[in-house]
């Protein structure tokens, strides 16, 4: 163990990260198989049709709101909440390691920020949870998950707001925006999958986001190791290989999304930008599927963080019942 295993969450934050990205795949999946129902009939029939594809994706917005709903009362009523919430704030160390970062690109500094490098040489209590980026995606998925929401129900209510512009213009509109949203946080959300999949110091997925910090032990056993361990680890045989087809597979599956939306004749992007698919149909069609299989990697490697977290409390409980034992106390087994 190394100083890279320095926790990332609590208990509660690591639950409702795993319940919304769930719960963030499902939207994916139902809106998409609605959108792109020629391209992905087989994900449309395993959902139960038109029907049931709709209903699925209604209750995956209400469950969207209820996190939304919960967390926000979190941050105001935890201490603990309200911590985070300060954490996530944007300070000026931000500011100057994005300027840093800049120069180093640009070559005139000859390293990054401490804050904008958290895995590069530094021990863990000397970096920030969240570098400038990191509060960047935060914030970005913050502002898109509100937005759909709002454009969602909107769309799905023909109530309030909505009987006031009860047009076939406003509603495409809503229908616009609220794809063009989604396909904004799928790219998001791909390239999240890859960065933290394919990161090769956590290969095949980041567990510090799964397992939270108060199952992980702040002190290590090589404690007069300078820096992080990084350069203890072993790089996976397969990661080069596996990484590249990876990265290839997303870039495959943003661009055939981008050109399908553009495809399908106003939804979400406007008429005036239709371009023929009559040569690119059976592209679009592979392209597309490969998107969503790079989100079904995603939810699988969601539920893999998660199947490692009850591991490791296995393992600790395990841990925790030898210490007993060898204290000379005696462990009480369940009836």
């Amino acid at each position: 163990m190394t100083n890279l295993d320095h926790g990332k969450f609590t208990r509660v934050t690591t639950l409702f990260h795993s319940l919304l990205a769930l719960d963030v795949f499902l939207l994916f999946f139902t809106g998409y198989a609605i959108m792109f129902n020629s391209e992905l009939w087989w994900m449309m029939e395993l959902m139960g049709g038109a029907t049931g594809v709709a209903a699925l994706h209604r209750v995956a917005g209400i469950g969207l709101v209820a996190l939304i709903v919960f967390w926000m009362v979190l941050m105001i009523i935890s201490p603990t909440g309200r911590s985070n919430f300060s954490e996530v704030l944007p300070a000026k160390a931000d500011i100057d390691a994005f300027l840093q970062d800049v120069q180093f690109m640009l070559g005139r500094a000859d390293e990054r920020h401490p804050h904008a490098r958290q895995f590069a040489g530094y021990e863990s209590d000397e970096v920030p949870l969240l570098s400038y980026v990191g509060k960047g995606v935060v914030f970005i998925f913050a502002i898109e998950l509100t937005l759909l929401t709002i454009s969602g129900l909107l769309i799905w209510s023909k109530t309030g707001l909505m009987s006031y512009f009860a047009t076939r213009t406003a509603a495409m509109a809503f229908v616009v925006f609220h794809g063009l949203l989604g396909i904004i946080m799928l790219m998001g959300v791909m390239f999240h999958i890859f960065e933290h999949g394919m990161h090769p110091a956590f290969y095949p997925v980041e567990t510090k986001a799964f397992i939270p910090r108060s199952m992980i032990p702040e002190s290590h056993d090589d404690e007069d190791h300078d820096g992080t361990g990084i350069e203890q680890l072993e790089l996976s045989p397969s990661w080069h290989s596996v990484s590249t087809i990876f990265g290839s597979l997303v870039v495959i599956g943003i661009v055939s999304v981008l050109m399908g939306s553009i495809v399908r004749e106003g939804y979400p992007v406007p008429r005036e930008l239709v371009v023929s698919g009559d040569l690119t149909n059976l592209l679009l069609t592979i392209g597309i599927n490969i998107g969503m299989f790079v989100l079904f990697v995603g939810l699988v490697l969601s539920m893999y963080g998660n199947v490692m977290r009850v591991r490791w409390e296995k393992e600790m409980q395990r841990q925790q019942e030898r210490e007993t034992v060898a204290d000379g106390g005696e462990t009480q087994m369940d009836d």
